[in-house]
């Protein structure tokens, strides 16, 4: 877990050298009203060479003419498309991230991708799946015989993409039906699509111009046998033509609601033949004489050990999601700050952000997104050390256990922290009213391009699902009382107080004691304790009716194992949070508004269990849930002025947020007018003027056409 940094209170220098003042204007109001200093707040969440890293990339992107872009300005896809990639070109020669760098500090390869987000998640995503995926699954799943296929990716000789999803099956990876067949006499494998629903799809970077793939396939050994799914590197396209290689059929899937800019594709292939040593062998290998052979016994083991790159891509998207949340809140926080409607008298119009409505619509989502944002953090660190035990092969019990509990995680995080930005984006979208309708706005785009998140790397309904069976495989242990649950990360140590825990009941009494993190803690540690107890009892009342397990744990999901996990990754996440908020290194200046920020997320976050709390006797009478209630408002109202300095120390510059109602100098009104007067043919007649002022009926014009 990253530790709370020490700072320097005073920090006047680092200010001065690394943060320009933000410019004056209408914001300042509430800037002068703020607790703390927002220059304070970035240096805390981040080290200087982060903050110096992240200045040079945004910086780079605005003095280059290829990135400027104009207010609503839309493109027709195949130009988007091509725009996306030449801006991606350019974001590997400026080379942000040499391999020296990314090995001294590894978060800043999350920190790149992120940024590149905030400017346009399609060029993020297109770098992302050539340079990670693409590069990771041959790296991670790969030997030395691969490293070319690395080399020419960096240099960008190739464009990669990863090709796991069928046309028929998603997330049931073991019924995945492409092939690859070892042919003895040749040295080859054959990879073949059986038939039109075994086609790779959704694959992105493969609709117009991947040229190599990963793709996962059942292997089979020249005798017949199967030995389950494995990876492969397969040239699709001819990297001097872009034309597709002899027996590969690839193309394109078509518009999507968002992220347009990644050309998302499909391929079906007629027994191509790739190369022997194509096969990424890390996990299993067949010898020139055709054997199989492989360092895992059990092919469950390794199927999961194949798939394994799958958990850093989910913890790379909750990063990715909490960009959108910050974004999101940014565009809606600043502009609930500037926009005036209505008033206490008619002569007298205040800021929406005065009103209790606003704040308790937008304020909880501010502070998710720093709950959040430090989870995605330090939960990277934690994948780190879980690749460095894999490389260094360590096979001692704690690796084992800290893989698992990094599934478990991963597959809860993804979900909460996708559904909150999508929640909070369109929640931020209407609470800036019309103009948040308004494409240049960006509240659209974000919400759009945030949305397939959700699905991708696993629907995050059916991820829920890995989480609650991690859990209730340690109900045995924690029954019996003999074993402690084993927990690296100490997600589930509280688990080891099960008994004591279902005994307890809610004390807080006032709304100033519910303030207390560890009251709303105690609340969740019950909480998950219930509903794991709950829910281990239904499945195996399930068992005892359905005629097996399948079916038993189908039947266990909804107000049960599914609510299981949810619960259980908000209490990791707010515990985290809490130790990191109430840390005695954080600055005095601080440790007031971060504090809030973190019993408000928690308490809003308990409140959607306001009903399983009282279900289960936790919470008795009408005074708990009251004042829970009154508790979010009043820090809600008490975080209200500090509001626009909690969003200035997370948003990025205005180019990069690029929404007009949210810039930094909160002239709403003036900028708004001239991005409307900038867009394109604002002022001009409609190209079918002639078709209005004619008085020809349409269906005399249509026949006299015809």
């Amino acid at each position: 877990m990253i530790p709370a940094k020490t700072f320097n209170a005073n920090g006047a220098t680092s200010h001065a050298e690394l943060l320009s003042d933000l410019p004056s204007g209408p914001l300042c109001a509430y800037r002068r009203k703020a607790s703390f200093n927002w220059k304070d707040m970035v240096m805390f969440l981040d080290d200087e060479d982060i903050i110096v890293f992240k200045k040079k990339i945004f910086s780079t992107l605005e003095n280059d003419p290829l990135f400027s872009r104009l207010p609503g300005q839309e493109m027709p896809l195949e130009k988007y498309r091509e725009l996306t990639f030449l801006r991606c070109k350019r974001i590997f020669e400026y080379d942000f991230l040499t391999f020296e760098a990314t090995m001294q500090k590894p978060e800043k390869l999350l920190v790149l991708i992120n940024c590149l987000g905030m400017y346009d998640w399609s060029l993020a995503d297109k770098f992302f799946l050539n340079t990670q995926v693409f590069a990771g699954a041959v790296g991670n799943a790969g030997s030395e015989r691969h490293e070319t296929f690395l080399k020419q990716t960096k240099s960008m000789e190739i464009f990669g993409c990863f090709a796991l999803t069928e046309l028929s099956h998603g997330s049931n990876t073991k019924a995945i039906r492409t092939t690859a067949t070892f042919d003895a006499s040749t040295k080859e494998f054959l990879i073949n699509s059986p038939d039109f629903e075994a086609a790779k799809f959704w694959v992105g970077n493969m609709g117009k111009n991947a040229t190599h793939a990963v793709v996962y396939a059942q292997l089979y050994t020249s005798d017949g046998q199967c030995h389950g799914l494995h990876s492969f590197v397969v040239q699709i396209r001819d990297p001097k033509t872009l034309l597709p290689m002899p027996g590969v059929m690839v193309g394109d899937i078509g518009n999507k609601l968002g992220l347009n800019g990644v050309d998302n594709g499909f391929a079906m292939f007629y027994n191509v033949r790739i190369p022997h040593e194509n096969l990424l062998n890390r996990n299993g290998d067949v010898t020139s004489g055709g054997s199989y052979t492989s360092i895992y016994k059990d092919p469950k083991q390794r199927l999961g050990a194949s798939l394994g790159t799958l958990s850093s891509g989910r913890v790379s998207i909750i990063g990715m999601v909490v960009v959108n949340l910050k974004l999101a809140v940014s565009i809606a926080i600043r502009f609930s700050a500037t926009r005036r409607q209505f008033g206490p008298t008619e002569k007298e119009e205040i800021p929406v952000l005065e009103y209790q409505l606003q704040q308790w619509r937008l304020i909880p989502y501010l502070a998710a997104a720093y709950a959040l944002d430090y989870f995605s953090k330090s939960f990277f660190i934690n994948l780190i050390e879980l690749q460095i035990g894999i490389l260094m092969k360590d096979r001692s019990p704690r690796q084992a256990e800290l893989g698992k509990e990094i599934h478990a995680l991963s597959c809860a995080g993804k979900p909460l922290a996708s559904w909150t930005a999508q929640h909070g984006a369109q929640e931020c979208r209407e609470a800036c009213g019309g103009h948040g309708f308004l494409a240049m706005n960006r509240l659209g785009d974000i919400r759009n391009d945030n949305d397939p998140n959700c699905t991708y790397e696993g629907d995050n309904n059916v991820l829920l699902q890995q989480t609650s069976n991690y859990l209730l495989s340690l109900v045995h242990s924690i029954h019996e009382g003999n074993t402690p649950c084993e927990s690296p990360l100490g997600s589930i140590e509280f688990l080891n107080d099960f008994k004591t825990i279902l005994k307890s009941k809610f004390t807080a009494r006032t709304v100033q004691e519910c303030l207390d993190c560890r009251v709303i803690l105690a609340a969740y540690k019950w909480l998950v304790c219930y509903l794991l107890n709950d829910s281990y009892h239904k499945l195996q009342q399930e068992k005892q009716k359905a005629s097996d397990e399948f079916y038993a744990r189908n039947n266990s999901q909804v107000y049960y194992c599914r609510t299981l996990a949810i619960a259980f990754i908000e209490h990791t996440v707010l515990q985290r949070y809490c130790d990191y908020t109430h840390d005695s290194s954080v600055p005095v200046s601080l440790q007031p508004v971060l504090k809030k920020l973190c019993s408000l997320y928690g308490l809003w976050s308990l409140s959607k269990h306001i009903a399983v709390l009282y279900q289960g006797g936790y919470l008795a009478g009408e005074l708990p849930g009251k004042i829970i209630q009154d508790a979010v408002l009043q820090l809600c109202a008490e975080l209200k002025d500090d509001a626009v300095s909690l969003v200035d120390a997370i948003a990025p510059p205005d180019f990069i947020l690029n929404a007009p109602i949210a810039r930094a100098d909160g002239e709403l009104y003036k900028n708004l007018w001239s991005a409307v007067l900038q867009g394109q043919k604002v002022l001009e007649r409609p190209s079918w003027w002639a078709e209005f002022c004619t008085n020809k009926p349409v269906i005399g014009q249509l026949k006299s056409q015809l």
